[in-house]
């Protein structure tokens, strides 16, 4: 009796005369229905586009539209509306991942195509600058990047020694020793928010201002344009160390006091190797974010096309800086002047790429065993 009444419950109940339909397996699109679709909405907004006035911008944007109505309708007719709602979800956060991917790939493509014909071995091996040349009486722009990469390396890697530590601290602070409410974490982390938002302007005035009261009238430096980055880098590695150490499961600290092991090396050898390679991921963020900085680099350390390899006296030049002037304050040989521009630009992505292998291969030899 009870297989009987077990066996009629699990039968669906009938609506009516007809077959029962499953609404959880009824119709199915073709598997590649979006790309027809999409192609679809694409050639009838063309051919609109074309009659009425053809424009790129607005023919990608009806045809979106009309890709995303369509495909509604038709998952709403020969599926259902929940497959249907799925759909478009999925259409609309494909199209805004690739609208969100756009400008980068546009930025990345128009750096790649400007300056590859610039950079060679001798654009950064030389030092470029304006040179008179006796023979013709002419100023002559020599193009050339090599100050320009060994001021961007000085004054960024001071700032990474400055700020990384800092950062570090701070979070391990933050996270393994303040109290939730105490006046001193609240304190530090308003700071710490408050710097976030700092312009990089900001952070150059700031130290053209420290160092004309500490040294004198335009005490332009490395070190200086390296303490104005350190005020932009301390807040991202704080940031995104705390975040990291906070990931770090409260049973691997707990194991580890258990063991009588004190909170020192309980940092040390257990939380700092576990979120390693979510802490060096924040560092290069937050190098990333600075090595490109012009505004700060600008005030602080100024420009010049001599070769100055000393961070502790007189200006220097970064790639920002001379992507920046050599755009903005092109010479009397402006396609020279614009090539050099261009191919810093491409040099400055190549060293922001290159060093981000480098912390990936350091954060894959110093993660934990099991996480490699």
């Amino acid at each position: 009796m009870t297989a009987i009444i077990g066996s009629t419950a699990r039968q669906p109940a009938q609506q009516g005369p007809g077959p029962i339909v499953n609404s959880l397996t009824s119709g199915q699109l073709p598997r590649f229905i979006e790309f027809y679709v999409l192609g679809g909405a694409l050639i009838v907004m063309g051919g609109v586009m074309l009659l009425t006035g053809f424009n790129v911008g607005g023919w990608i944007f009806l045809s979106l539209v009309v890709y995303v109505i369509a495909l509604a309708v038709l998952s709403t007719i020969a599926e259902n509306r929940r497959k249907a709602t799925d759909r478009v979800i999925r259409s609309l956060v494909t199209i805004a991942f690739l609208l969100a991917m756009a400008p980068l790939v546009s930025t990345l493509y128009t750096v790649t195509a400007q300056g590859i014909g610039q950079l060679n071995w001798t654009f950064i091996t030389q030092t470029g600058g304006a040179v008179f040349d006796a023979n013709t009486l002419k100023v002559k722009t020599t193009p050339g990047a090599l100050q320009a990469i060994v001021g961007t390396l000085q004054i960024t890697g001071i700032a990474a020694l400055m700020s990384i530590p800092i950062g570090i601290l701070t979070s391990v602070y933050l996270v393994e020793y303040a109290q939730p409410h105490q006046w001193m974490a609240r304190t530090v982390t308003f700071l710490v928010d408050v710097m976030t938002g700092i312009p990089s302007i900001v952070a150059g005035l700031f130290a053209f201002a420290l160092f004309s009261l500490l040294v004198g009238p335009k005490a332009f430096s490395g070190f200086s344009a390296s303490v104005a980055l350190s005020v932009l880098m301390i807040p991202i590695v704080v940031r995104s160390c705390e975040e990291m150490l906070r990931l770090v499961p409260d049973d691997l600290r707990e194991a580890s006091f258990a063991l009588g092991v004190s909170r020192f090396s309980t940092i040390i050898r257990i939380v700092l190797p576990t979120a390693i390679a979510g802490i060096i991921t924040g560092i290069m963020l937050a190098i990333a974010r600075v090595i490109g900085e012009t505004a700060p680099i600008f005030m602080a350390a100024s420009f010049t096309d001599n070769f100055n390899s000393n961070p502790f006296s007189g200006p220097m030049q970064t790639l920002p800086v001379l992507a920046y002037t050599g755009y903005k304050f092109p010479g009397q040989d402006q396609a020279a002047s614009l090539a050099s521009a261009w191919g810093a630009a491409l040099l400055l992505v190549l060293i922001v790429v290159i060093l981000n292998i480098i912390a990936r291969i350091i954060a894959r030899a110093f993660a934990p065993k099991g996480a490699r």
